[in-house]
């Protein structure tokens, strides 16, 4: 299954040295096992990217989502997973705590962002990131999420067979993909048809794309 998370190049630089250092034990699909009193930036990148050995840069360069060299307040949001439909019960309120408090330990300048420079500056000193008891920090797509924290854990191996997919999990994660299917091929077929036609088909066209 493919990984479908989007990761700036210079982070895939980062990462591939920080896997050669990760607690794999030459398993790909080992589960690492994160120490109960770990901070919380060390059980996100082993939960949520299966990466160990990591330094600040690492960490940083990997939620640097566009490659602007800055953490903006939506870095430090998906970070910590509040864009993420899992934190739909948590209030906007708190999620702004959340971005108040980064900014607070790692804005040197109050610029509303935080530059590499500043984060592996207290870093450094000891500021770790806090954990805010809001979760581990889902920011992988649907495919993503499912993969690491699902299929790596109990589908494992080159033996799986379609009746060993029955978890829940299982079930909803195919069953979005027969929805996506569907809709893929209602698409296609009013596609044929208005091409048979010599026409198009208005209900095709992203409504930002439609005069009128």
């Amino acid at each position: 299954m493919s990984r479908l998370l989007h990761i700036p190049f210079t982070a895939l630089l980062l990462i591939a040295t920080a896997l050669g250092a990760s607690a794999h034990g030459g398993d790909a699909h080992a589960q690492i096992v994160v120490p109960a009193d770990a901070d919380w930036a060390t059980r996100h990148m082993a939960e949520e990217h299966h990466i160990t050995g990591f330094d600040a840069t690492t960490f940083f360069t990997l939620h640097d989502y566009d490659s602007t060299g800055v953490w903006t307040s939506i870095d430090i949001r998906r970070t910590y997973g509040l864009e993420d439909p899992s934190s739909s019960h948590i209030s906007e309120l708190k999620k702004r705590g959340v971005v108040d408090t980064i900014l607070s330990l790692y804005d040197a300048d109050s610029s509303g962002t935080i530059t590499l420079e500043e984060f592996v500056k207290k870093w450094d000193q000891g500021d770790k990131l806090p954990d805010f008891g809001m979760g581990p920090g889902h920011h992988g797509d649907d495919e993503y999420e499912y993969e690491i924290h699902h299929w790596e854990r109990y589908h494992a191996g080159d033996d799986v067979r379609e009746e060993d997919l029955t978890h829940p999990e299982d079930v909803e994660h195919f069953r979005k993909h027969e929805e996506m299917e569907v809709r893929r091929e209602e698409w296609e077929r009013r596609e044929g048809e208005a091409r048979g036609r010599g026409g198009v088909v208005l209900g095709n066209i992203p409504g930002k794309f439609r005069i009128g």
